[in-house]
């Protein structure tokens, strides 16, 4: 399973609710979570069947900003 990570600007439960259907779709729920600790806000995603731009993708699709880390 490869873990993918990505910078973005979701900063509470209300924009975790807002990505949520999408991200539980791409990736299966429970395998994704926001730092919402981190000054980052980094959303680290587990999963063997989606790439980092669909996952880009549907942050942005939700009014969000995601930038894959290295």
């Amino acid at each position: 399973m490869d873990t993918i990570q990505f910078r973005t600007n979701i900063k509470c439960s209300g924009c975790i609710a807002k990505v949520t259907p999408s991200l539980n779709e791409l990736a299966g729920e429970d395998n994704w979570e926001v730092d919402l600790q981190s000054a980052d806000k980094i959303l680290t995603v587990s999963t063997e069947q989606t790439d980092g731009k669909k996952i880009k993708e549907a942050i942005e699709k939700a009014g969000y900003k995601a930038e894959q880390v290295a």
